[in-house]
């Protein structure tokens, strides 16, 4: 479509007098109201999952006053801080006897974590040192420390997730099953487990397939950038002998291209995460949604009334206005 200069200036005479126009309207239409009506706060303040927009996200004064049981705290506010002050939910929730458990199961999978991972380290120089010296040496790294170390350290993993899980799990029961922040931490530590919590089990399968989906590709196409670089490091090296079916640029191309698709499957994999946290806080919400085939809309007209004491400028007099009213 042609647009002429003349169209063009015309088009922004009208943008910039509709600016005017919205901008004097807007004026008016706050001098006419009160304050109360930019500063009132519509939330339940009973509600235990909800906070304003207003509030305070996080409050560490909060959050240890009601550990100290001088406050209620929100499930969101003590799971965010059982994130850093561990065994801060078994503490709200009155159950104290399980923090000696918490702590010495994460105590000593770190503790022997720590172990492990130093031997390992040391039989690694050992191994480089002896293999300096004389190439066929038969002293190798000690694999048993490795598996050691990372098996520790996932038991110290596993404990710290069941400390966040069971303060979810036994906080304020009598508020009911399924509330949105309560759904939103189960989906954050188990993915589905929200939709769970909903009644909404036909989700999981779609959650469930599309994690599936993310980490095999990822784990594929991971497997596949790091054959195509060896390939690449070893063909692309004096004297190693390489004589595979690869060439160098060969192997850089696929190298780089399983490296994109790695990429991808990551990016993949935390959306479907992401996604279904989202699902399970909004559907959460709309448990209490009513939905019934009696909707009825009326339409009427009705008179604005200014509320001239409240006006921007008191000595003159604001007109009444007429606005039509659409209701469901």
């Amino acid at each position: 479509m042609h647009l002429s200069w003349q169209n063009i200036v015309t088009s922004i005479r009208f943008a910039l007098a509709v600016l005017v126009l919205a901008t004097v309207s807007g004026l008016k239409a706050e001098a006419q109201f009160k304050d109360e009506a930019f500063t009132q706060t519509y939330a339940d303040p009973n509600d235990t999952t909800m906070r304003d927009s207003t509030d305070t996200m996080f409050s560490i004064k909060e959050y240890f006053g009601g550990l100290a049981h001088k406050n209620n705290l929100k499930i969101g506010t003590m799971f965010a801080g059982s994130t850093v002050f561990i065994g801060g939910g078994q503490i709200y929730n009155k159950q104290y006897w399980k923090l000696p458990i918490i702590y010495s199961g994460i105590g000593a999978g770190v503790g022997l974590g720590t172990y492990y991972e130093i031997r390992y380290k040391k039989s690694v120089k050992a191994y480089e040192a002896a293999l300096e010296e004389d190439p066929k040496t038969e002293l190798t790294p000690d694999k048993k420390a490795h598996t050691g170390a990372i098996l520790s350290f996932a038991g110290a993993a596993l404990f710290y997730w069941g400390a966040l899980m069971d303060a979810t799990v036994n906080y304020d029961r009598s508020a009911g099953r399924i509330q949105p922040g309560r759904s939103t931490i189960y989906s954050i530590l188990v993915p589905g487990l929200g939709q769970i919590n909903n009644g909404e089990y036909w989700k999981i399968p779609i959650y469930w397939g599309g994690l599936a989906a993310a980490g095999h590709f990822l784990y594929l196409n991971n497997v596949n950038y790091h054959r195509f670089k060896q390939i690449h490091n070893e063909a692309t090296t004096p004297g190693s002998g390489y004589s595979g079916p690869y060439g160098a640029e060969t192997a850089l191309y696929y190298r780089d291209v399983y490296r994109r698709y790695r990429d991808y499957s990551i990016v993949a994999l935390a959306a479907v995460y992401l996604l279904q946290v989202i699902d399970a806080n909004v559907f959460a919400y709309m448990q209490d949604f009513e939905v019934s085939d009696d909707i009825t809309l009326k339409v009427s007209p009705t008179l604005i009334s200014p509320e001239n004491n409240y006006a921007f400028v008191p000595e003159k007099f604001l007109s009444p206005g007429l606005k039509l009213s659409l209701r469901f």
